[in-house]
């Protein structure tokens, strides 16, 4: 009944996409019979009106109509250009959520719910929605006891349980997406799944995204020009957030901010400085930094809200970042092109010479023209095309970086269209290549050897005894060899017959369910 369901739901959003005119966009090439003529269905039923807007404004306007989960698979998407290609990635970076707020007694039930407590013991006023996305809406409140003026973070009714019955429509999808299309295999499509199932879970729950406050304004305290809003924890639960109230100017509205004497180019800098910091020196950032997340307070510091997606570097990827962005300011190639064989991203058969070729492909066109001009962030998807020649796997940590770059880079260019993205970044990078990569570095790391060496140590005792287990059963597997029961293997050959039966199936049935819907 769940796989009828989930293909049902399936070809609802099938038909949601034709007639936005989103799945006649995309090229038939190599599809299975079935496939296409779906596909030349799609491109009839397109309505007139979609096929004349801009691709992003039609997938934004279905992602909207199939409802929360679609829009947060949509944002998921744009972080994977190599799943859904660098075009389709920069149209669903623009996608927003136009979700209608739900009512504010709805919003007061949830909050008593989720903390425990009456609300006119903890709120003296609360506002209507003031603002609302796909997962969650804010309110403006008082505090009872101390007057001080809050914002409320409120999931919205129903999202988890939603989100889990769209979920098995997109495992429903990518598993047939694995299975009739070959080439999509690399791509690993049930594994994308995956990962926007768990990121969705963690920013389903308030209070993972009230310690990713926390934990970055620890972070960032002694940071100038850049702060984040301070979590009230007592009045924090799984379903609300409460935080201190933001007072400031979106960094979208550029001419309000003109208005209100602040330095463009100051804050230009000052964005994308903390977010190199942030990305750098704590392997911690803000991976949503579009301009409606961003104020600018009374007294010019930037203030990022909506934690809910963040990003994590360990330090071998901020090595790696470092180095890069290090070797291409000091058009050092062969040092760029060494750094990816050090980290094992490029496998080793290949040549480090021919890799720092390609390097200079990238990088010294980009050197010939005025700084003002370079992208940091067309840099990194060049290097990324480039590295796939030479095998480079998906970095997803990586991907989730360049994303964000690319948004806070063309941010920081809104306020100052001269902007100077190597000037900016290089004191930046280049004080913690200094730090980290000088002598207090080789310091470090040898402390961090001897720590690993010494909980190895620790450890040998019961490596022994598993290695020893070990011996014991491959001397048994090689003596009897490994055998498998009778209802093991008769399993086994259930399972593949029944995966092939319903791989054919449901290209048959999408197809007719789009049919039916068009002549019904």
């Amino acid at each position: 009944m769940s796989t009828i369901r989930s293909f049902l739901s399936l070809a609802h959003a099938g038909w949601v996409l034709a007639r936005e005119g989103v799945v006649s966009e995309f090229p038939s090439d190599g599809l299975p019979p079935p496939a296409k003529f779906a596909h030349r269905i799609a491109s009839i039923i397109a309505r007139r009106q979609a096929t004349d807007r801009e691709q992003s404004e039609r997938l934004s306007i279905a992602l909207n109509k199939l409802g929360p989960s679609w829009i947060k698979l949509g944002q998921f998407l744009a972080t994977r250009p190599d799943v859904v290609g660098s075009a389709t990635a920069r149209d669903l970076s623009l996608l927003h959520d136009s979700i209608e707020p739900f009512g504010l007694a709805e919003a007061k039930k949830r909050i008593e719910q989720s903390i425990n407590r009456p609300l006119d013991e903890i709120y003296s006023e609360i506002s209507k929605p003031i603002a609302a996305a796909s997962v969650a809406q804010v309110h403006k409140a008082t505090l009872k006891d101390t007057g001080e003026t809050v914002a409320v973070k409120v999931i919205r009714p129903g999202v988890r349980a939603r989100f889990r019955k769209d979920m098995q429509t997109f495992y429903a999808a990518a598993r047939f997406v694995d299975k009739t299309l070959e080439e999509a295999k690399r791509l690993k499509p049930v594994s994308v799944v995956d990962m926007l199932d768990q990121s969705a879970k963690i920013e389903m729950d308030l209070r993972l995204e009230a310690a990713a406050f926390s934990e970055m304004g620890e972070n960032t305290k002694e940071d100038e020009g850049f702060r984040v809003p301070e979590v009230n924890w007592e009045f924090t639960g799984r379903d609300c957030i409460t935080m201190s109230w933001v007072e400031g100017i979106k960094l979208s509205n550029v001419e309000a901010l003109r208005k209100a004497n602040h330095d463009l180019e100051a804050l230009s800098v000052t964005l994308i400085q903390s977010f190199l910091r942030h990305t750098l020196r704590d392997g911690f950032f803000h991976a949503d930094m579009h301009p409606g997340n961003l104020f600018v307070d009374a007294k010019g510091d930037i203030v990022a809200v909506d934690l809910g997606i963040c990003g994590r570097l360990g330090k071998d990827e901020r090595r790696f970042l470092a180095e890069i962005l290090y070797g291409f300011i000091k058009r050092d190639y062969l040092r760029v092109a060494q750094v990816h064989f050090d980290a094992g991203y490029v496998p080793p058969h290949h040549d480090v010479t021919s890799f720092a070729q390609a390097i200079r492909a990238i990088g010294e066109p980009i050197h010939g023209q005025s700084a003002d001009t370079i992208s940091m962030a067309k840099l990194l998807t060049l290097l990324f095309e480039v590295t796939e020649i030479f095998d480079m796997q998906t970095r997803p940590e990586l991907l989730l970086l360049q994303k964000t770059m690319v948004v806070v880079e063309g941010v920081a260019r809104t306020l100052d269209p001269k902007f100077n993205m190597w000037k900016s970044a290089e004191p930046v990078v280049g004080a913690w290549i200094a730090k980290n990569l000088g002598p207090a570095g080789i310091m470090e790391d040898a402390k961090e050897g001897v720590d690993a060496a010494l909980r190895l140590a620790h450890q040998m005792p019961k490596l022994a005894k598993r290695t020893e287990l070990l011996s014991e059963h491959m001397q048994g597997m090689i003596a009897n060899g490994m055998k498998l029961d009778p209802e093991t293997t008769e399993a086994i050959g259930k399972a593949e017959a029944k995966n092939n039966r319903w791989g054919h199936v449901a290209l048959w049935v999408i197809t007719g369910l789009l049919a039916w819907q068009i002549f019904s």
